[in-house]
């Protein structure tokens, strides 16, 4: 498969995400490995290696640090980021986003300061693709 058609961060994941369903909320400390997908609500900080996906309908409370994040919910924290930052058009943050690298949807919004860590520059990009 030729990865270079693959711009998004959710287009090169084949396994299976550790689901937080809407309707749950979890408090507290989360650690591990593996990818996450946040549908509820989580109310502490994490700790995590792999990538972090916050859904639209998903809240967050508290620190996200992970190797990758997607955000199209709503952050109410940092978040740091080993490799890339993706924030979609539905996506509100209220803090510092830190990662080697930033994309930035058209209509989302965020309420603090945006370093990039890495060589690249931030990016900005129209989200043509819905539901997925």
């Amino acid at each position: 498969m030729n990865d270079s058609r693959l711009r998004r961060l959710r287009d090169l994941k084949s396994d299976s995400a550790t689901l937080i369903s809407e309707g749950c909320k979890i408090s507290g400390l989360i650690t591990g490995s593996g990818d996450f997908l946040i549908n509820g609500e989580i109310e502490g900080d994490c700790d995590l290696s792999g990538t972090v996906t916050l859904a639209a309908n998903g809240l967050w409370k508290g620190s996200i640090k992970a190797g990758n994040v997607i955000v199209a919910g709503h952050v109410e924290g940092d978040i740091a980021a080993d490799g890339k930052v993706e924030i979609t058009d539905s996506a509100r943050i209220t803090g510092t986003v830190a990662a080697a690298a930033i994309a930035v949807a058209e209509g989302a919004v965020v309420e603090g300061v945006m370093n990039t860590t890495g060589s690249a520059k931030p990016v900005e990009f129209v989200e043509k693709r819905q539901g997925d």
